[in-house]
């Protein structure tokens, strides 16, 4: 960690534990590792929250914030333990928490409960997530009846269990300049990737093989690896909308639609894009096609500044209308059937956008009371429009029935408009048939 990430760690903090006031206190717990069968640990994955206040990215980890302390800043972890080390890795331990992450005091994680209640003594609202790690969670709600009770008689404790998320969800929705650059970097090696993988499609390959190569793609990058579970969906498989088996075969004829992106230091990029697997798209395909480009082309020219986020679902939605109207899929007229929800969403059943971020369905309102809020700079959104036409559709053309189509890029909402962070891979038909053939 360098200086000025150590010290972009503390400032935010510091706006965490000016937030809290006097009678706030925060604590967010690391989960453990995973263990699958007997003794087969899990690639881990940081706590989101925890590492956006101090970078900290071993497990068991609990950070406790609380204004006024003799330490405001608390990291309870992990100690350095050889024999273990052996076996799992490097551990920071007491001294890496504070001297490298900041801590103003730091403890053995197994010191937690008897050291917690005297850093939540006389404060009323205790911010933790109501679930999660299952020992943290039952001694903050311990301490909280116990503050109850004691309440009453002394004007002092806990009177009330808060969402984390109220202090973190807006600060994390919008990227500061460090985080940006790692949204950019992990759209590059994204990007390609996706350029590289186009390779694997072809006749006869399995699902599987692409997900190889794209995956390898990403860690010969440098990349942590994929940030989600890669989706490689052919043929009728792309009409499952997270379809993750990628255990299937390439057919000649058909499409594949593949959803996937690396992470980068924690940080996710979002891809969608679907190839032709003989290297043209039939008459039929490239309908749908033409139809999911002009929608994901109308929802990037809604994001802008000051537009609703609603508005990005809403343009993709019309195109998409509009495209199903001309193809015979739906009957009536445009305006009334963008209304009709019901009447689309078996073709398009998902949103078109999602913030992204530490997680790839990142946090953040995208309403508040009740209207879509306005887009401001900072943010960082999909858009991912998509048509899926079940094999069972017989309403629609033979030729379109059992495909599904989808085009996904990562956009960075500025000052003067957008930037498309994965708008150096193609999307256009002739591209993305070119990027197979070739």
């Amino acid at each position: 960690m360098t200086d000025a990430e150590r010290d972009l760690y503390a400032q935010r903090r510091q706006r965490v534990l000016d937030s809290l006031g006097d009678e706030g206190v925060l604590v967010l717990a690391a989960a453990p590792e995973l263990v699958a069968g007997r003794d087969t640990e899990l690639r881990y994955r940081p706590d989101p929250d925890l590492y956006y206040l101090t970078g900290y990215t071993e497990p068991e980890a609990v950070l406790v914030l609380a204004p006024g302390a003799e330490a405001p800043c608390t990291l309870f972890v992990r100690p350095r333990d050889p024999e273990r080390e052996l076996w799992t890795g490097r551990r920071g331990g007491i001294e890496a928490a504070r001297d490298r992450f900041g801590a103003d005091a730091a403890f053995p994680v197994a010191e937690l409960p008897a050291r917690l209640p005297a850093l939540l003594a006389g404060r009323a609202r205790i911010y933790a997530p109501p679930a999660g790690r299952a020992d943290v969670v039952a001694l903050v709600r311990d301490l909280l009846a116990r503050g109850r009770a004691a309440r009453q008689r002394s004007g002092r404790g806990v009177r009330a269990l808060l969402d984390p998320g109220a202090l973190l969800d807006e600060p994390r929705l919008f990227k500061d300049a460090h985080e940006i650059a790692l949204m950019r970097e992990a759209a590059r090696i994204s990007v390609e990737a996706f350029g590289e993988c186009a390779a694997a499609v072809r006749d006869g390959a399995g699902e599987w093989e692409v997900q190889a190569a794209l995956e390898f793609g990403f860690r010969r990058r440098g990349a942590d690896g994929p940030a989600f579970e890669s989706i490689v969906a052919s043929g009728e498989n792309a009409t499952v909308l997270h379809y993750v088996a990628n255990d299937g075969r390439l057919r000649a004829g058909e499409l594949l639609l593949v959803d996937a992106g690396a992470s980068w230091r924690g940080y996710a990029a979002d891809i969608s894009r679907t190839f032709p697997v003989s290297g043209r798209f039939t008459p039929g395909q490239r309908a749908l096609y033409e139809a999911v480009l002009a929608a994901h082309g109308a929802a990037i020219a809604a994001c802008r500044p000051g537009a609703p986020v609603d508005g990005v679902h809403r343009a993709a939605v019309r195109a998409l209308v509009e495209a199903l109207v001309a193809q015979g899929l739906l009957h009536g007229v445009v305006d009334e059937l963008v209304e009709q929800e019901q009447a689309y969403k078996p073709y398009y059943p998902h949103k078109t956008s999602h913030w992204l971020g530490l997680d790839v369905h990142d946090v953040g309102d995208y309403a508040r009371a009740g209207t879509g809020r306005a887009l401001e700079p900072g943010m960082v959104l999909t858009v991912e429009p998509g048509l899926y036409i079940p094999a069972g559709a017989l309403d629609a053309p033979a030729a379109m029935r059992g495909t599904g189509v989808r085009i996904e890029d990562d956009v960075l909402i500025t000052a003067d408009g957008a930037d498309v962070l994965t708008g150096a891979l193609p999307a256009g038909v002739d591209e993305i048939e070119r990027m197979v053939r070739g």
